[in-house]
């Protein structure tokens, strides 16, 4: 498999985190991992298992030795990325003009998103009470001011006047677009979770070919190269005796407290399942948890040459030079010194250039799912992920070699070499 076409072809089938948990599932069935729902019994039987829950997917192998005497090995991510969600009651119109009532989800880099060829996608809850996911296409747009009209327009975005994407100056319903997209009857959709996304495809770019411009990147570079690095782990049969779990949560933009984030339920559920199913008891189950690890896979910044006095000066990752741990004293990121060591353990075992990022004392510093896996579950935790310039925009960028070395080095922390 070529990884990078992959990559490609995984975002564009990815604008919600609805679409990303299917297709991780979807990936890993084909695979032969069994689908588990969470209402069956459990199944840890030796090999693959997959259960979706929203927007989130997790996934385990159970090698054929597995026991309470195993542990579990960690790789965390998640499929949200920042946008703008639509309003329970979407339509509206304003100076002949109809438009969609959207909230703004997460941090985006707010002028990133005008001007862009914007589709709305995520999942309908029907009047059955079955769910669906949706994807509309291009259909929006939150348009700039021109400069003429307001020379500070550029720099003064009011975040409930301003984003309000247009989708058309007849009486067109943001919410029959939806229904037609779904091939449901407008009447039947009863609720939604629906996001924008930039409808324009992922491309290698540069003049060595060495970029990728795409959206969903944070965090969509991490769910793809753990779900590569679980496949690989998994052909290679030499998985050890530790239970693998990708584990791809939602709502990290917006601070993982839901059912389906890492502050919620669904890993510890997972583990403490799986732990039961081999047969360990209370006691057994924390002695697992001991003897575990967590890789916290999250996009880190690279240096951007034209600000490069918002990074640490000794301490500057760039694109095109291997995924970075991450590390912050006042833990905003999980990373220790020994789990540091364990990163780089893997990256040296998989011949993978490695580099750190450490905020700038006068910048304030971002948070990963790393410290709440970590303080939730007790289970030791690194921060690593690929670097990226433009990191909440609309269209980030990425390194081509980055991600090729992040799978591999993943790799190489899930078969222990």
């Amino acid at each position: 498999m070529n990884q990078t076409p992959d990559l490609l072809d995984f975002l564009a089938s990815a604008p919600s985190s609805y679409h990303a948990a299917h297709l991780v599932a979807d990936r890993l069935s084909a695979a032969g991992f069994a689908r588990q729902n969470d209402t069956d019994a459990w199944d840890a039987s030796p090999g693959g298992h997959v259960l979706v829950r929203g927007g989130a997917v997790m996934a385990w192998w159970v090698p054929e030795d597995a026991s309470p005497e195993s542990g579990f090995r960690i790789i965390g991510s998640h499929t949200d990325s920042p946008g703008f969600t639509l309003k329970p009651h979407p339509d509206m119109t304003a100076a002949g003009w109809q438009q969609a009532a959207v909230e703004v989800y997460g941090g985006p880099i707010l002028s990133s998103w005008f001007d862009r060829d914007l589709g709305f996608a995520g999942r309908i809850v029907l009047a059955d009470g079955s769910t669906k996911r949706v994807a509309t296409g291009a259909i929006a747009r939150i348009p700039h001011l021109a400069i003429h009209l307001d020379r500070s327009a550029d720099r003064s975005i009011d975040r409930q006047q301003h984003t309000q994407p247009i989708i058309g100056t007849t009486a067109t319903s943001v919410m029959d677009a939806v229904a037609e997209a779904a091939g449901v009857d407008k009447q039947d959709i009863y609720a939604h979770n629906v996001i924008t996304y930039d409808t324009q495809r992922a491309e290698v770019f540069g003049a060595d070919a060495e970029f990728i411009a795409a959206g969903r990147m944070d965090n969509l570079t991490s769910v793809h190269a753990s779900l590569i690095a679980l496949l690989r782990a998994v052909d290679s049969g030499d998985t050890g005796k530790d239970v693998l779990v990708l584990a791809a949560f939602d709502h990290e933009e917006v601070g993982s407290a839901s059912t389906t984030g890492a502050a919620g339920p669904i890993l510890e559920q997972v583990m403490s399942r799986t732990a039961g199913y081999l047969g360990a008891d209370n006691d057994g189950f924390a002695r697992m948890i001991a003897r575990s690890s967590c890789v916290s896979a999250d996009a880190a910044h690279s240096v951007h040459p034209n600000y490069s006095g918002r990074h640490d000066p000794s301490h500057q990752p760039i694109i095109g030079q291997g995924p970075v741990v991450k590390v912050n004293s006042n833990q905003r990121y999980a990373s220790n010194a020994k789990t540091v060591a364990m990163w780089e353990h893997a990256c040296r075992a998989a011949g993978v250039p490695s580099q750190a990022f450490v905020g700038n004392n006068d910048v304030p510093c971002g948070s990963t799912i790393g410290p709440i896996t970590a303080t939730r579950i007790g289970v030791a935790t690194v921060d690593v992920g690929v670097p990226l310039v433009s990191m909440h925009s609309a269209r980030e960028l990425a390194g081509v070699q980055d991600q090729i070395w992040f799978a591999q080095a993943l790799e190489a922390y899930l078969i222990n070499r």
